[in-house]
């Protein structure tokens, strides 16, 4: 596995940092990369798996619910409580 930039992980959108996340703890599991690779690996991951919770946090900022009005119709959108 070639080292990459960790500073490329920003341009990558959610499903891609993920699908390389995937790839990265499966090969970690197997135990099949030297010593060296495997820290390398891991560093990469967990720079994937944060800039992942960042978009995902970014994501929830972004929805919102719709609030209905006594009438039952739409009356206007809050942010979404995820708490």
């Amino acid at each position: 596995m070639t080292a990459k930039p960790a500073n490329d992980i920003a341009s990558l959108k959610f499903e891609q940092a993920m699908a390389e996340l995937e790839s990265i703890v499966s090969r970690l599991e197997r135990g099949d990369i030297p010593l060296e690779e495997s820290i390398t690996a891991y560093e990469r991951g967990e720079a994937l798996k944060k800039h992942c919770d960042q978009l995902l946090k970014s994501a929830e900022m972004r929805i919102e619910k719709i609030t209905l009005g006594p009438d039952g119709k739409p009356k206007g959108t809050e942010p979404l409580d995820v708490g």
